[in-house]
């Protein structure tokens, strides 16, 4: 018996979804797309930030759940799977991409005292999270999350937009866990420092 049911987004059902995946049914891939198509679709925007390759990924990505469906054993949710796998096929678009020299991001990176003590900009160095409302702040750290260097910018979102733990960002960047830690580490503290100037340049009386 196959997978026939008409398509009903609102009423689904994961484990007769998971049936209809693993006998490739057509009907049940289609309701998969239904319901995670935009959300796959958003997630590869983030990685790539150009929508013709974001849809590439999404496409590319539902090929691969669809040649292996017959082996996911369902020990994760359909949307995490296919999450797993569209965040695969974002980075490897973005391997194949000619790469052009990175910027380095230590300028954005806070510096030190030779007692430890930080080095303010000025004598009241302004912190963004205390001065804006949350919805600002959240804007202000999309824009800025862009311009981070690419290699720290895809662990950031890895880890802090798309809520992947270390060893599995580790794992689809082929990084030791360590390193990842270390990247966001750097990409946290140079995106404070974007915020910051971008709220200086924004508050600044014209």
């Amino acid at each position: 018996m196959t997978y026939q049911d008409p398509i009903d987004v609102q009423a689904w059902d994961e484990a007769r979804v998971l049936t209809g995946l693993r006998q490739g049914d057509d009907g049940a891939f289609e309701q998969v797309y239904r319901r995670y198509g935009g959300r796959m679709l958003a997630t590869a925007r983030r990685l790539l930030r150009n929508d013709e390759d974001a849809r590439d990924a999404v496409q590319e990505a539902m090929l691969s759940a669809f040649r292996a469906a017959g082996r996911f054993d369902g020990d994760a949710q359909i949307g995490t799977w296919l999450h797993r796998i569209v965040v695969n096929a974002a980075l490897m678009r973005l391997r194949t991409r000619r790469r052009k020299p990175e910027a380095s991001i230590e300028e954005l990176l806070p510096t030190y005292h030779a007692d430890g003590h930080r080095v303010l900009s000025g004598p009241e160095e302004p912190y963004p999270d205390q001065a804006l409302e949350q919805a600002q702040l959240l804007a202000l750290l999309r824009e800025c999350v862009h311009e981070l260097p690419e290699a720290h910018r895809q662990v950031y979102l890895l880890r802090d937009v798309e809520d992947m733990d270390t060893d599995e960002v580790a794992l689809a960047m082929g990084l030791t866990p360590n390193a990842v830690k270390i990247r966001l580490h750097r990409a946290r503290q140079a995106l404070m420092t974007l915020v910051r100037r971008r709220y200086e340049g924004t508050s600044t009386p014209q």
